[in-house]
């Protein structure tokens, strides 16, 4: 079995590598730098967008928005599933509009947002919120729509309320389909706010890839993807960790 510390030094060798191809390769193939700037050439441009285009208050915003657009997303996808695999009447009443709006694609709706609200937060903030929303509301319901009967049965005949039987029974059953929800939301809340800036922001790291694809500065997006990367990982590593703590009494498989 290798040790974590071998795991790490291996990708940290894999990282180098990478590195080192992005700052030698454009050069020697002759790429222009409009096209693949070098490592260099970006942490230049990192530079220049700190001192001169607010780069932190982008970074801020995009983080900002990309948290509360997944917590809010999160939170009613998870209510919603577990409402509706607490009554399976409502769950065949419903299913074919919530599948009749999680087969639209959510970036379409950024526009017609705008339209409403107009050029701020909000259009950004919904659309992140509607595609969130979907994962954790479908892994959460196909959770419910699974737990075992007989344990259902069993805690009603210890007399448990329906409430009991929820807490006690369906959402301990539910918990790891849901925490394996909210990674998968993690990763999209990231594509929403990105989204949300590029089609009608005036701040954030979507605003900066926008603008500066059309400097042709692509230092500019490239810096942009990197942040974003970087915000995707840290949300998706915290949840990693509190998934870790909420789920510690499954035993992990071993390798």
């Amino acid at each position: 079995m290798r040790t974590n510390r071998t795991v790490m030094m291996a990708s940290l060798t894999l990282l180098a590598l990478v590195l080192l191809a992005w700052q030698f390769l454009p050069t020697a193939l002759d790429v222009p730098r409009y096209i693949i700037p070098t490592l260099s050439d970006c942490l230049s441009e990192l530079h220049r967008m700190w001192r001169s285009e607010g780069l932190l208050g982008h970074l801020m915003s995009t983080a900002l928005y990309t948290v509360l657009g997944f917590v809010i997303g999160s939170a009613l996808g998870a209510v919603l599933g577990y409402l509706l695999g607490m009554s399976e009447f409502w769950e065949r009443v419903l299913s074919p509009y919530i599948l009749a709006l999680q087969i639209a694609p959510k970036v379409a709706f950024a526009p017609l947002f705008i339209m409403w609200f107009g050029y701020n937060s909000m259009p950004k903030l919904l659309v992140t919120v509607l595609i969130v929303f979907f994962p954790v509301l479908v892994n959460v319901l196909q959770a419910m729509r699974t737990v075992d009967r007989d344990l259902v049965n069993l805690a009603r005949a210890y007399n448990l309320s329906r409430l009991g039987i929820f807490f006690k029974v369906e959402m301990p059953s539910t918990l790891p389909n849901l925490m394996a929800g909210l990674r998968i939301a993690s990763t999209l809340a990231v594509i929403g706010v990105t989204v949300g800036e590029m089609v009608g922001g005036n701040t954030g790291l979507g605003f900066l890839i926008s603008y500066g694809g059309g400097q042709a500065n692509a230092a500019m997006v490239f810096d942009a993807i990197v942040l974003l990367t970087v915000i995707g990982f840290l949300l998706y590593s915290a949840l990693v960790r509190i998934e870790a703590r909420v789920l510690h009494y499954i035993p992990k498989a071993q390798h």
